[in-house]
């Protein structure tokens, strides 16, 4: 639908204006910014309304990300590497609300590196983005865990640890959706975020975002460059989503794979130089080991399970949000306080 303006609008009435933020004040050319357009794109064409969802950050340049993107959302910016604990609380709270989390390689990989792993494996419905710079761009350019090894900055000397691989940490923490992408490539960005957003379960996409001023060194895995010329992708990527009519007219050309979700919609995925089974754990990890040997940024989605119980599943969540359930829904009755307390003896 066009509006009188001459605005398009989505199937829930909103245009594209509806979901965008604040000005951005990061650097000019910081990848940040062009994720923060992908997930603005994403959560218009998958028909989100706005106020119906939160967005989580912790400390960082990347922590600033949910400012600049669904301004009418809510959210919740925390303490360094504590995203996770936020997500958990507020999810439990109003599991009815679509989460989405940002954070960066310094508030996964280091300091809420256990918060990370902890988070996935219990299997929360959130799309957590990792803006990936491999640099502490907010603190003036320090290494992050995720720096290579032997990389050299101008003010840190040389790096003499190997990395943390986010993808990898992932996997075998027992994600339900594992995604790598690239910051110059925000076709692939924003189709694997909807597919995040499809996903019923932690989903978590490790973005390489280029530091434009710390840390955008031509030999750099984080940099522009080196995105542009080592990207090896798994396949082309598109969602279709439930409510739409399934054509296959742009996968003509090769092969496809389809992935149901759990609302229905399909991830389609048109092979590229090789066969790739995303429900492949194994296969999975031996790509990653793969890419990292040969010195490859292995893009697109690597990993997916949509028949795994979530934590809202594990533990019956109900539907209606906590702070709308009457007292006696929340308050045991006597009998069963006494039942608990003997128990204690």
């Amino acid at each position: 639908m066009v509006t009188s303006t001459g605005q398009t609008t989505n199937l829930v009435g909103l245009t594209r204006a509806d979901y965008r933020g604040a000005p951005s004040t990061l650097c000019q050319g910081c990848g940040h910014n062009s994720i923060a357009a992908q997930i603005t794109a994403a959560c218009f064409e998958m028909n989100l309304i706005p106020e119906k969802v939160v967005k989580f950050s912790g400390i960082g340049c990347s922590s600033k990300s949910p400012t600049y993107f669904l301004g009418r959302s809510f959210s919740f910016n925390g303490l360094h590497g504590r995203m996770p604990s936020l997500a958990l609380g507020a999810q439990f709270a109003d599991r009815t609300l679509e989460a989405i989390g940002v954070s960066g390689d310094g508030d996964t990989a280091s300091i809420g590196f256990g918060q990370f792993k902890h988070l996935v494996r219990r299997n929360l419905p959130l799309v957590y983005i990792i803006e990936n710079n491999g640099v502490y761009g907010l603190t003036k350019g320090q290494f992050s865990a995720t720096a290579e090894k032997g990389l050299q900055l101008k003010r840190q000397g040389t790096n003499p640890f190997l990395p943390v691989d986010l993808a990898m940490e992932a996997l075998i923490a027992n994600a339900t959706f594992v995604a790598r992408s690239f910051a110059g490539d925000p076709k692939q960005v924003k189709e694997l975020i909807k597919a995040a957003i499809a996903h019923q379960g932690i989903a978590v996409i490790d973005i390489i975002s280029p530091c434009v001023t710390f840390h955008n060194h031509e030999n750099s895995f984080h940099s522009y460059s080196f995105g542009k010329t080592h990207e090896e992708q798994l396949h082309e990527i598109s969602l279709v989503l439930a409510r739409e009519e399934i054509t296959v007219e742009d996968f003509e050309r090769g092969t496809t794979k389809e992935v149901t979700m759990f609302d229905g919609s399909t991830v389609v995925l048109k092979k590229l130089e090789s066969e790739y089974d995303p429900r492949d754990k194994i296969q999975a990890l031996k790509k990653l080991q793969e890419a990292e040997d040969n010195n490859w940024l292995l893009t697109g989605l690597i990993f997916v399970d949509p028949e795994v119980p979530t934590l809202f599943d594990k533990y019956n969540i109900p539907e209606t949000p906590m702070n709308r359930l009457p007292v006696e829904k929340l308050r045991p009755v006597r009998s069963t306080l006494d039942e608990i307390n003997n128990a204690m003896f």
